[in-house]
């Protein structure tokens, strides 16, 4: 299936790599003008140098989503390019420690709410009033497996995660009647760089155990991709989907069938 977004802006944040990186380059491939949102500057300006390379058309902001005045840098470079946002991926997530609660640090627990929750929360408040007024838009929030499931010794991950879906659940109620979609996507293990963090806390033997052992336990065997989530969240903002709202669209492999 192809996507044509000529003529639209999206914004992506967490863009410097991973999920957002993969969906930032899908984006522009079908035509939309992408604007990259990370706080990673070497990371953000390599996305968008790999989609001015391949003819697309992108802007860097430095983005720290736990701050309000940053979104409004990136509606800024947004609305310079001549009308509204279209398109909204509201993707930057942090996975913080791994150890259980009774150990967790306490300025880990409310960094990991501050980008998963307070981040996601500014990102709505600051997109859905241009979306509304505009009457038009699409918005998908990376959720996680973890929003409906715990996992041992990611608590606040988990907690973040089961919030981005209320955010995207009551989002999506509120513009439901005003030209605008909210869902989230709700990815197993992704082989990205986060994954990969979190699996580190191990030793590199107990890593490698580790990944074998999720992977085994994902009934088709293996973990998702990059581009296979941006595939789905693509999807999601297109004129494909435009009867589905509110909703957490699992890409697992099949885990949790039910």
């Amino acid at each position: 299936m192809t996507w044509d977004f000529s003529n639209q802006t999206a914004i992506v944040t967490g863009a410097a790599g991973g999920i957002g990186r993969a969906v930032s380059l899908g984006l522009a491939h079908a035509g939309a003008f992408v604007v990259v949102a990370d706080m990673d500057r070497d990371g953000g300006e390599t996305t968008v140098r790999q989609i001015t390379d391949a003819g697309g058309a992108a802007t860097f902001v430095e983005t720290d989503v736990t701050d309000p005045a940053a979104h409004e840098a990136y509606l800024s470079a947004a609305r310079a390019q001549g009308g509204g946002v279209d398109i909204f991926m509201n993707n930057a997530g942090w996975q913080g420690d791994v150890a259980p609660i009774a150990d967790y640090p306490l300025d880990v627990f409310d960094k990991v709410m501050a980008v998963n929750v307070r981040g996601v929360f500014l990102g709505l408040r600051a997109v859905l009033p241009v979306m509304t007024a505009q009457g038009r838009g699409a918005v998908v929030n990376t959720a996680s497996l973890g929003s409906y499931v715990g996992t041992r010794n990611l608590a606040p991950y988990i907690a973040s995660k089961h919030a981005v879906m209320g955010l995207t659940k009551t989002a999506a109620l509120e513009v439901a009647r005003k030209g605008v979609r909210v869902n989230a996507v709700c990815p197993g293990p992704v082989d990205t760089e986060m994954l990969r963090d979190i699996e580190a806390g191990q030793s590199p033997e107990d890593a490698e155990a580790l990944r074998k052992k999720r992977a085994s336990s994902i009934p088709d065997g293996r973990y998702a991709d990059a581009q296979e989530v941006a595939d789905l969240m693509l999807y999601l903002v297109s004129d494909k989907s435009r009867h589905i709202t509110g909703q957490g669209i699992h890409i697992n492999g099949g885990s949790y069938a039910i």
